[in-house]
């Protein structure tokens, strides 16, 4: 059975023998560290560390019964996947390019966005939300009205 589509890993494609194998070669791969790949022919080479590493976080994935998909940073969106991406409306999206909030560039009269500036935009929007959040907590903890004996009844 083909586990992959495209760019898209997906281990609820895999047999329930190769889903069962995941955690053993994530733990090998993880405890190993310097795992080296052997060729049918004998030829032994060593995992570069950044692929390891990789082949590690794909696998913690996958165990989760995640779908993993592998994407190019320039990897062009249309407005309506860039939106989907970000969970927001189309317009919203073309409103934030239109203000510069997030580059694009025009395939003819049609807007696009790489995945590298939507993984930016998204990083810098986390960061501003968790700023906020963080600055709401502590003037609600200097005003006194955070009660640290709450127990949750």
């Amino acid at each position: 059975m083909n586990t992959t589509t495209e760019n898209r890993l997906d281990a609820s494609l895999m047999s329930k023998v190769e889903r069962g194998r995941l955690p053993m070669l994530r733990d090998l791969i993880r405890r190993d560290r310097h795992p080296k790949l052997k060729s049918k022919d004998g030829t032994e080479i060593l995992l570069p560390q950044v692929i390891n590493d990789f082949l590690v976080r794909v696998l913690d994935g996958m165990m989760q019964g995640k779908a993993i998909t592998l994407m190019p940073e320039d990897e062009a969106f249309t407005t309506q996947a860039a939106a989907n991406h970000l969970g927001m409306s189309r317009q919203y999206l073309v409103k934030l390019l239109e203000a510069g909030e997030i580059p694009f560039h025009r395939v003819g009269s049609h807007r696009r966005v790489t995945f590298k500036d939507l993984r930016n935009y998204a990083k810098k929007r986390d960061t501003g939300r968790r700023q906020a959040l963080d600055s709401l907590f502590d003037e609600v903890h200097k005003a006194g009205l955070y009660d640290t004996s709450y127990t949750g009844e």
